[in-house]
């Protein structure tokens, strides 16, 4: 077992509410009404929501159904990944310009390892520039915990929000961490907490007091792990961030479907979106893998390795190939998936076989297009829904660009 020790500096960032914080950017008319993000059909899910959507019981992860019937007069959005990946990057470019060893563990969430930089300056008062200068150069609230333990950091940002910051100092963990609720603690889900009440431990300092001993016998591994946590013991390492090796997407119909034109439509349009990411980004793939996930929750996939290349016209080829190979069931379809992965930074190279100098032209000019007005302005009329080229159609409101 190993103590925190005090020369240990953790910091853990989480962007309040992220999903909602970028809306409001983008719209102030949004500020302090109740606001949740996700699927609106049936099937969808909470994906975020704003607190005062939470002071009524929504919180992520809720079924959407669910969430309308506790706060019917909370707007509802679609959401926009495009435009919540741009800020994440954003906020990675900021701390990767600023911490000496950081570690990305999801879209708004990061932890930073500080030790030993209170030999030049503190690390509190660096930590709180860091955040400032988040703030003022994203428009994003932002919340912190300072700590010696990973854990410790995190329930502490959990504590600052919303927009604030907390610092642990060495040795105050326990006084800290006693009079929380256990759910407060990371790896509590439902059925541990309520076995754990059921025992009549409802806060840290009553789980700090239950004997090792028992808590193996309950929980197996998972017990002496929940002893430790309850002590503010973790030395987990802040795991240095690389990029992704890998793009992918997917989609869950409202309605399983089966309908193979949709199908397909579904798939070159999830294509050509997943490879403007990639000439983004500055990459290219040399794999590709499509999912189908039927009705009856049976999932397959396969994949096939390529030429690199950022092409739609090639990767569309293989993601239909690839879905032929697979759709072979004639089954009611809940989902298809699609990746990217072997990906290696590179610029597109003309294949002298395959490609017209025509060709290379209009991905450029598409792309220019997508980057200036959006990435659904230019898209192939296959890549259309039947249903929305009919409401499309019999509607007088401004389209997105198709190509044949």
């Amino acid at each position: 077992m190993r103590l925190p020790s005090p020369e240990r500096a953790i910091l853990h960032l989480d962007l309040d509410t992220f999903f909602v914080s970028v809306e409001r950017l983008h719209d102030s008319r949004l500020q302090g009404k109740p606001i949740m993000i996700g699927g609106k059909g049936d099937r969808g899910v909470v994906a975020s929501c704003s607190y005062e959507a939470r002071s009524f019981g929504v919180h992520s992860g809720m079924p959407m159904r669910l969430a309308r019937r506790l706060c019917p007069q909370a707007l509802l959005i679609s959401g926009d990944m495009e435009s919540y990946s741009k800020y994440s990057h954003l906020v990675t470019d900021i701390i990767a310009g600023s911490a000496p060893l950081f570690e990305k563990a999801s879209i708004d969430e990061f932890y930073l390892d500080l030790s030993g930089m209170d030999r030049f300056f503190g690390t509190l008062k660096w930590a709180t520039e860091l955040r400032q200068k988040i703030i003022s150069e994203s428009g994003l609230p932002i919340s912190f915990g300072l700590s010696a333990a990973k854990m410790v950091s995190k329930v502490a940002t959990g504590e600052a929000k919303p927009n604030g910051q907390l610092h642990i100092p060495f040795g105050h963990e326990t006084k800290f961490l006693d009079p929380l609720p256990i759910r407060k603690i990371p790896m509590i889900g439902k059925k541990t907490g309520q076995l754990l009440c059921n025992m009549g431990v409802d806060r840290v300092k009553m789980l700090r007091q239950i004997p090792l001993e028992l808590l193996e016998r309950l929980l197996g591994k998972a017990g002496v792990l929940l002893w430790k946590r309850a002590r503010g013991i973790d030395s987990s390492p802040v795991i240095p961030y690389f990029e992704a090796k890998s793009i992918s997407t997917e989609r869950t119909f409202e309605q399983d479907t089966i309908d193979v034109q949709r199908l397909q439509s579904t798939l070159i349009g999830m294509t050509e979106k997943t490879a403007f990411r990639l000439r983004e980004q500055k990459k290219l793939t040399a794999c590709i893998s499509v999912k189908i996930r039927y009705s009856n929750f049976d999932t397959f996939s396969r994949q096939i390795k390529i030429p690199y290349t950022a092409n739609d016209n090639i990767l569309i080829r293989h993601a239909l190939d690839l879905f032929k190979q697979l759709y072979d069931r004639r089954l009611l379809v809940r989902l298809v998936g699609l990746r990217f992965s072997h990906l290696v930074h590179g610029h597109y190279q003309i294949d002298l076989f395959d490609d017209r100098c025509e060709e290379i032209r209009l991905y450029q000019a598409m792309d220019q297009m997508r980057r200036k007005y959006g990435k659904t302005m230019v898209m192939r009329a296959v890549a259309i829904d039947s249903d929305k080229q009919r409401k499309a159609l019999n509607s007088s409101e401004k389209t997105s660009s198709c190509i044949p």
